[in-house]
């Protein structure tokens, strides 16, 4: 999804705070990415330092990105950290899927893309937007195989809804792009992403870790309905992962992985080594 794209639908842009602003990947250099053919779909992904040293980082991009959002992130990994970043289906290289697209289900696809390509847990899990609330999702199904989660301005589980209650003019324009400017992967996705979280318990701290990285830079397009209301969102993910304080990233959007790489692999490798320390 381009940039002009989301020009041309004019407020939606200040959405970018909540969901993945699918602007587009800037262009740069990619690894070679490789495919696993899983039950009823076939991922494509990155797969860098095969074999390393344990834990393995695992990442997952926001509403409407691929792998390629990732690629600073990547190229600045010490090469003795394994990393493996997938295509979603519908997404970058992957085929898309008919399959429901809520977030038990690619926290299911995402272990089984793991274990066909060998990557063994425990895991440091990575998500930006959309993607750091699948990443939740994973440690809450499968918490013995989390080492740890870095999450970039995570999705909240309650963010429709608390946005159709407080800021219904926002609600109105992520509407307004769901029908006009999301791609049918998109809209699988955005369509399904509460589909089962009644089903998880998040009243429990998790077992692993977690680091949450938060943009300083807001939207020009986010009035102070909306600012607030996603301030209180953030404060609340302190409790749903049990970690203490936000991390702040210093004169970063909502793409903290491209505006600050170097905080974002700062933040995995204490977490790797951490691990690799016990």
């Amino acid at each position: 999804m381009g940039l002009n794209s989301w020009r041309a639908a004019g407020g939606v842009l200040a959405l970018g705070l909540v969901l993945s602003a699918c602007m587009g990947t800037i262009p740069q250099a990619r690894p070679l990415l490789s495919t696993a053919a899983l039950d009823r779909t076939t991922i494509a992904f990155a797969h860098q330092g095969r074999g390393s040293t344990s834990p393995a980082v695992v990442f997952q991009s926001g509403l409407g990105d691929d792998h390629g959002t990732w690629a600073q992130v990547l190229q600045q990994l010490p090469s003795r950290i394994e990393a493996i970043a997938p295509d979603r289906p519908g997404y970058g290289a992957s085929p898309a899927s008919t399959e429901l697209r809520d977030a038990c289900r690619i926290a299911q696809e995402q272990r089984a893309l793991l274990q066909r390509s060998g990557v063994k847990p425990p895991y440091v899990l990575v998500g930006h937007s959309l993607g750091g609330l699948y990443q939740y999702v994973y440690a809450r199904q499968y918490p013995d195989e989390v080492a740890g989660l870095v999450l970039l301005d995570p999705t909240h589980p309650d963010i429709l809804k608390t946005l159709q209650r407080e800021t219904p003019g926002a609600a109105a324009l992520l509407q307004l792009a769901r029908a006009t400017v999301f791609t049918s992967a998109m809209r699988q996705e955005f369509d399904a992403q509460t589909a089962c979280l009644d089903a998880l318990d998040t009243r429990a701290p998790l077992a692993a870790p977690a680091l949450l990285m938060v943009s300083t830079r807001p939207s020009a397009y986010a009035g102070e309905g909306l600012q607030a209301t996603l301030g209180t969102l953030r404060q609340d993910w302190l409790q749903l992962t049990g970690t203490g304080a936000l991390t702040p990233v210093a004169n970063a959007g909502h793409y903290i992985q491209r505006d600050a790489p170097q905080a974002v692999v700062a933040a995995i490798r204490s977490l790797v080594e951490a691990d690799a320390a016990h």
